[in-house]
């Protein structure tokens, strides 16, 4: 996914701001671990992950730190912290929103009081964008990456990725994967986070106002 670490200084400022005594961390969804391995030299941080693959990886970068596989739907873990994140927009790829429900009902029983839950969403007009946008093509190395992402039913939006890996001169081989994304009003969000916590900030990291066309949106809130 290349360098970070300009995303994990946005995070780290957010949690400086809002929670500035916070000494422990957990990421869910934290994949191969690239804002972990950051965040690690500022909190006693923990991550959570569904895919093995990833955490495989994950545990090779931060073999000290504690790396989970549990869903981020139903986990438990028997502690609290004082900071819980989620970015990337890794909630999107939760296709019901009663899921995202349980995740904030989960995410508050693993805070401490005043704890701070930091996430990130693809707004409903980002993904609508996306849908009519005309498909990616990115390089990275040697390696070829399509990415054609389009509209299904529910408001769904399914993102095909294709990278082709070079095996010879002229011999490629496909990896391609479906991964869907979907996003919910930001007053429905809201009003869901507030019955499990008392504040409620949105953000949107360009610095402009709030608006309906709004890409990417944080959300801060406190236990």
């Amino acid at each position: 996914m290349g360098d970070r670490t300009k995303t994990v200084t946005h995070i780290r400022n957010l949690i400086v701001q809002r929670k500035p005594d916070a000494k422990t961390l957990l990421e869910l969804a934290c994949g191969t671990g690239a804002i972990l391995q950051g965040l690690a030299k500022y909190y006693d941080v923990a991550g959570l992950d569904a895919s093995s693959a990833m955490l495989a990886i994950a545990r090779k970068k931060l073999p000290r730190i504690h790396l989970v596989q549990k869903n981020m739907v139903t986990f438990s873990l028997g502690r609290k912290f004082d900071v819980i994140i989620c970015v990337f927009d890794s909630i999107n790829h939760v296709l019901k929103f009663r899921d995202w429900k349980r995740i904030f009902q989960r995410v508050a029983l693993h805070l401490t009081p005043g704890g701070l839950f930091l996430f990130d969403i693809n707004t409903e007009a980002k993904l609508k964008r996306l849908v009519r946008a005309p498909i990616w093509v990115n390089k990275f190395g040697r390696n070829i990456e399509l990415i054609n992402i389009t509209g299904a039913r529910g408001g769904i939006s399914n993102w095909n990725v294709k990278v082709f890996e070079p095996q010879t001169r002229h011999r490629y081989q496909l990896f391609e994967e479906n991964v869907k994304e979907i996003s919910f009003p930001v007053n429905k969000i809201r009003e869901a986070l507030q019955q499990q916590f008392h504040a409620v900030k949105i953000i949107d990291p360009k610095g402009g106002r709030l608006s309906n066309n709004s890409d990417r949106l944080y959300f801060a809130c406190k236990r």
